[in-house]
């Protein structure tokens, strides 16, 4: 079950780094929360399959409460992405992103999910200097590079967003460890998005033109329908399972590894962007990735053997 939980999230990682590219086909004229409601009701169409079958699917008392909760953490996350989008530079979100996993690990460490060292905090800050490496090499040339890394009121609503994006498998992991949370990661995944999009959608429909669904052209609607089914569906639902086996700060750790996906897809599409400056990023973030495996792997050997 464990070694299932971390190859999921290596293929979580890849779908994710192969979401962006995907994002950027669909008319920017769109409006984005509105197209994410219609992601995440794809997604959860789809789960719904799988949840149905569950004993459990339908929650009681204050697992709604937390369902709910969980739901804001998704929407107050790509809520603040889009509006930070155009109140930030590229390399200051990227900087502020790396911060999730740390985020995580102090938000667990505090719900009493995480145990207590310096070891696992020393190779998160590892990764995310590799992470950002690679964000900054990849951003290279561009006017946020020149603009520099500031912060201002773009920068403080996209950390709450990372906040938000933190907690979520907190929640998750907490809901579980009480007994309030389904045992099926389909049913987890399947509230968490159905009310996530419910929240997005009523925020798009006040702040966005509705109308502006009406110039989707059929590129876009697959492009929506596979971000639905595979970056949101296939990617919360994987997370989900490996939130029952590993801490927060785990799982949300290989976010490190998104822009390594990335880069990797770079250098297919363009072989001459391939240069030594990619060398430190990358060597630094598959280090803390292959860290924070051994010490997972030794610290249930000794577990098992205790």
């Amino acid at each position: 079950m464990i070694l299932k939980a971390h190859l999921g999230l290596l293929l979580w990682a890849l779908l994710v780094g192969l979401s962006f590219p995907a994002v950027g086909l669909i008319s920017a004229d769109l409006p984005p929360m509105l197209l994410t409601a219609l992601r995440f009701a794809i997604a959860a169409l789809a789960l719904w399959g799988l949840a149905r079958r569950a004993p459990d699917r339908w929650p009681h008392g204050a697992a709604w409460l937390l369902y709910g909760a969980m739901g804001l953490c998704l929407a107050g996350f790509f809520a603040a992405m889009f509006w930070a989008a155009h109140h930030a530079t590229a390399l200051s979100m990227a900087t502020l992103f790396v911060s999730v996993p740390l985020l995580a690990f102090l938000f667990g460490l505090a719900a009493g999910l995480e145990r207590r060292g310096w070891r696992l905090p020393l190779l998160l800050a590892m990764g995310a200097a590799g992470a950002l490496l690679l964000a900054v090499v990849e951003a290279e040339g561009r006017a946020s590079v020149s603009q520099g890394i500031v912060f201002g009121r773009g920068e403080a609503v996209f950390l709450l967003g990372c906040m938000a994006s933190a907690l979520y498998p907190v929640l998750s992991k907490w809901g579980l460890a009480r007994g309030w949370l389904s045992s099926s990661a389909a049913v987890r995944t399947f509230w968490s998005l159905a009310l996530g999009g419910t929240l997005i959608g009523a925020l798009g429909l006040v702040v966005e033109p509705v109308a502006a669904l009406s110039k989707m052209r059929l590129r876009d609607a697959l492009v929506v329908v596979y971000l639905g089914l595979f970056s949101s569906a296939v990617t919360f639902w994987l997370q989900q399972r490996a939130t029952a086996v590993l801490t927060p700060a785990a799982v949300t750790a290989y976010g490190y590894l998104v822009p390594f996906v990335s880069m990797l897809l770079l250098f297919l599409q363009a072989p001459g962007r391939l240069g030594w400056e990619w060398l430190p990023g990358s060597v630094l973030v598959l280090a803390a990735m292959g860290l924070l495996w051994r010490d997972d792997a030794l610290s249930r050997l000794a577990a098992r053997n205790s």
